[in-house]
């Protein structure tokens, strides 16, 4: 049985992420399961402990340890209750639901968890979104940098999807794209626009040519276009001209440290785009500045 996986954690965006997860989930008839990852808990008994005089030591550690007790229950049962306001939502649309509260970094809770996964559906930043206009999630790029299955970066209100703009740079990640597209009920009825960003050369030309017939042969509407320019900004721009519903790409195809030295497409994107992202990766990178 397929299965959509949805991440909640209490920002604007997990309504929208509910919303995408049923869009998806009727399509490839799935079931959806709703998640919510307790980051992991931040013990600080010791340090606080030790400050304090030999006589009091012992009574300290006791009422931190008791703060922290509380703690943890609260966050559970915020996390419980997170869980139950989605899967109300979702079930107006979609009645296979079920939910998961899981304790960890996330990262490597996903691991676990998208392994019977057919897609990923999680918002762009997290609870202090609307204070944190300009900045990601501090976990989005870890997690997509780590997962191989495709992962959909909702906007903050889903909206019906009837085009999408695949960037396509003729490079693994973005073949991948193209394949997931051609073979997915969940794009049947959507319209294509397959854009290449770079020099005006005969091989740029034959890739774009080659990935638009592998489309229009599993029946797409497909145009095709191929400009010169910054990739982002040529990318961004299409979207502002309301070319598209949702972008389609695929995702960080080089190290953090040179993403770093002369930025990243995916990152502008997921920065700069107004409507929701379906980023594919290739091969999972390692976490270290030493990924190829």
């Amino acid at each position: 049985m397929a299965k959509v996986l949805a991440l909640v954690d209490g920002s604007i965006y997990s309504e929208s992420v509910c919303d995408h997860a049923v869009w998806a989930a009727k399509a490839l008839d799935a079931d959806i399961q709703v998640t919510h990852v307790l980051g992991p808990r931040q013990g600080s008994n010791a340090a606080i402990s030790n400050s304090a005089g030999f006589g009091r030591r012992a009574a300290l550690s006791n009422e931190i340890a008791v703060l922290d007790a509380n703690r943890a229950k609260l966050g559970e049962l915020h996390g419980q209750a997170l869980l139950e306001d989605a899967a109300a939502h979702v079930s107006q649309a979609h009645a296979r639901v079920v939910t998961a509260l899981r304790e960890g970094d996330l990262v490597t809770e996903l691991g676990d968890l998208s392994e019977t996964a057919d897609l990923v559906v999680l918002g762009k930043r997290g609870e202090a979104a609307d204070f944190a206009k300009g900045h990601l999630g501090s976990n989005l790029e870890r997690v997509v940098r780590s997962c191989l299955k495709p992962i959909l970066v909702a906007s903050r209100a889903y909206s019906p999807i009837k085009r999408i703009v695949i960037a396509f740079d003729g490079g693994a990640s973005s073949l991948k794209a193209v394949d997931h597209i051609a073979c997915s009920p969940v794009f049947r009825d959507v319209e294509v626009h397959l854009l290449t960003v770079g020099a005006d050369q005969i091989e740029a030309h034959r890739k774009l040519d080659a990935a638009a017939l592998k489309l229009s042969a599993a029946d797409f509407d497909v145009d095709i276009e191929l400009i010169q320019g910054v990739p982002a900004d040529e990318i961004n721009a299409r979207v502002q001209q309301g070319a598209a519903d949702m972008l389609v790409m695929g995702a960080y195809g080089h190290s953090r440290i040179r993403n770093l030295i002369i930025g990243s497409t995916t990152t502008e994107m997921i920065r700069r785009c107004g409507v929701s992202l379906m980023l594919f990766r290739e091969t999972p990178l390692p976490l270290s500045d030493k990924s190829a």
